[in-house]
């Protein structure tokens, strides 16, 4: 279920499916097991007011959710470029040979952050991450070799700058991971359908081509496919580029 929810067409098309189903299930199914139902035609209006006004109150809590992740996601990536060009000046400190070295490794750590945000599948994500981890390792060895070679202030900069480069990467790795739990999307579902059912029940006249039935399903699948693209970086139409690693990277130059 969590793969449909990184693919919002697919979300869409489903729950459209699915919200219309029951729909139309409320309409026919339940309308003739159920036909004692203008007794109580007050009581159901205040069921099918409450349904969807707390299936609104979902969707929108929910959608706050996702915003709040994609936020979190622009933060850090800002965080990212401001650590990458904070270490790539500190570098400069170092004598001039372990300061070309750094800086180079550094130009090429700033390629893959960059091929990481762009990346859209799952072999490109993996290989990416692969690269940048073996490249973090260079780098903090070269940081390492420089703070044992001389243990000063000014070195001890260039070690923080790395380590802010090193520990900025792993928020935004734990930012991507963070997505809206399978239990609220199984929720809004649940709700989503039983709303759709409540609609097709009280519906007056003939069900056949009455394109009412259709109104809510459109309305609650557009809305969870939103949510979904929101809060998939990767698998929808809203993506996050990275605009302060491209800039940093254009002010740098081309990697060495």
């Amino acid at each position: 279920m969590s793969a449909i929810m990184r693919h919002p067409l697919v979300l869409f098309v489903m729950s459209f499916v699915v919200m219309a189903i029951g729909a139309y299930i409320g309409a026919t199914v339940l309308r003739r097991r159920l036909k004692n139902i203008d007794g109580g035609r007050d009581g159901l209006d205040v069921v099918q007011a409450a349904t969807l006004t707390l299936l609104a109150l979902i969707i929108g809590f929910t959608f706050s959710m996702a915003v709040t992740r994609y936020d979190q996601r622009k933060n850090y990536e800002e965080e990212e470029a401001n650590a990458i060009g904070t270490a790539y000046l500190r570098s400069g400190l170092l004598p001039a040979a372990e300061a070309r070295s750094m800086k180079k490794l550094l130009r090429l750590y700033l390629d893959l952050r960059i091929r990481y945000y762009q990346a859209r599948s799952d072999q490109a994500v993996a290989q990416i991450n692969a690269a940048t981890g073996q490249l973090q390792n260079d780098l903090w060895k070269a940081a390492q070799i420089a703070a044992m070679e001389q243990q000063t202030a000014v070195i001890a900069l260039v070690v923080s700058g790395m380590n802010d480069v090193l520990n900025t990467q792993g928020y935004t790795q734990a930012s991507w991971w963070n997505h809206i739990p399978i239990t609220a999307w199984s929720l809004m579902i649940a709700i989503g359908l039983f709303s759709n059912l409540l609609i097709g029940y009280s519906l007056h006249g003939n069900v056949k081509g009455n394109v009412v039935l259709l109104v809510l399903p459109l309305v609650i699948a557009s809305s969870f496919a939103l949510i979904a693209d929101i809060d998939s970086p990767r698998g929808g139409w809203i993506t996050l580029t990275p605009i302060n690693l491209i800039a940093l990277a254009h002010s740098l130059g081309p990697a060495g």
